[in-house]
């Protein structure tokens, strides 16, 4: 290679001084290096290329996209894959994961996730959980919003810190829903509130401008303050005590209301058939009397006979052993056995 060994020399003694090399000693070498190497030119405008390439091509992976701007102004927006634009600083590129699901935490932090997941004291971040509820009770209320980024350009230029606004009104949001509900509401119907949180958080969300979609909002679990917590978990025994009664009267009413209305109704339907069958035994003695009506008013004496008959015949049966005694008779014979059983049984 052509180098002027003294003016190497004399190179690094400048540099030994604590002088940098100028331009010109630059552009000397560049063309010591030409005349070293006859291709040198090519080798210098491929590498310039190259870092042109490596400046203007650039890739998006799936579950992002890029915004493109001009001199910082905003030009475009591009998907996932492989595109070009113009060399920095032109054109700047910003990535951003549209796709990626984020989360922030409300009252906790979580330290290491896994199987056994750490979380940070709780105590730390209780200042942003712990809320009023709306019959004047305080409770400790963590939760967690997930998102996703649904409009890159007003995720990156609208708002200055979106993360932080995020989190100011999730907070305000949860505040205001939990406010509205009392503290046993706000314990037990956990997924009401995060719906109805979620859902004017989004409106929120939308309003500054902020390009984040809501996708979840998970509530933790709520309690009260530990100073409270003895007397909140009697109050909590005595209102499952009267649940309990409550339960146990409405399955008494349940088993006693039906078969009273089965009894009144077994009644009724008794009374009803009563009524039929005297109404219809009635309808038929009077047909019958007036069936015997005709019948007498046409021959009273033969008529008059039979019916006299008839009830003889059917009280004689009825009256056991019979005797027939003159009433000028004074002296029965003893014979007779009157008042003995018949056959000599006693």
């Amino acid at each position: 290679m052509a180098w002027d060994w003294d003016k190497l020399q004399q190179q690094r003694q400048g540099r030994q001084g604590g002088s940098p090399p100028q331009m010109d000693e630059v552009l000397e070498k560049i063309k010591n290096i030409k005349r070293g190497f006859p291709g040198g030119w090519i080798i210098i405008i491929i590498f310039i290329a190259f870092i042109l390439a490596w400046n203007m091509i650039y890739k998006i992976e799936p579950n992002g996209a890029g915004v493109i701007q001009q001199f910082g102004k905003h030009v475009r927006t591009t998907m996932p894959g492989l595109h070009a634009k113009l060399p920095a600083p032109i054109e700047t590129l910003s990535k951003v994961p549209i796709r990626k699901v984020q989360k922030e935490e409300f009252g906790f932090r979580t330290l290491q996730a896994g199987v056994q997941t750490r979380y940070a004291s709780e105590s730390a971040y209780q200042s942003e959980s712990l809320m009023l509820t709306g019959d004047l009770n305080v409770a400790v209320v963590p939760w967690v919003v997930q998102y996703n980024i649904k409009n890159p350009e007003k995720y990156l230029f609208k708002v200055r810190d979106v993360t932080a606004t995020l989190r100011d009104l999730s907070e305000s949001t949860m505040r205001l829903v939990v406010g509205d509900r009392s503290i046993t509401e706000v314990i037990n119907k956990r997924g009401e509130i995060a719906n109805r949180a979620k859902e004017l958080l989004q409106q929120e969300l939308d309003e500054a401008e902020t390009g984040i979609n809501v996708t979840t909002i998970e509530m933790q679990k709520t309690n009260v303050p530990e100073p409270v917590q003895p007397s909140w978990n009697e109050v909590n025994q005595a209102e499952q005590e009267k649940e309990k009664m409550i339960e146990q009267a409405n399955a008494q009413y349940n088993s006693r209301i039906p078969q009273a209305r089965g009894q009144a109704e077994k009644t009724i339907k008794e009374a009803e058939g009563y009524a039929l069958d005297r109404v219809n035994r009635a309808q038929g003695d009077a047909a019958r009397f007036l069936a015997l009506y005709e019948e007498y008013s046409k021959a009273k004496d033969v008529t008059k006979r039979r019916l006299y008959l008839e009830a003889l015949r059917e009280i004689l049966p009825k009256l056991g052993d019979k005797y027939i005694v003159d009433a000028e008779q004074k002296n029965l014979l003893p014979l007779l056995n009157l008042g003995q059983p018949i056959g000599g049984e006693k």
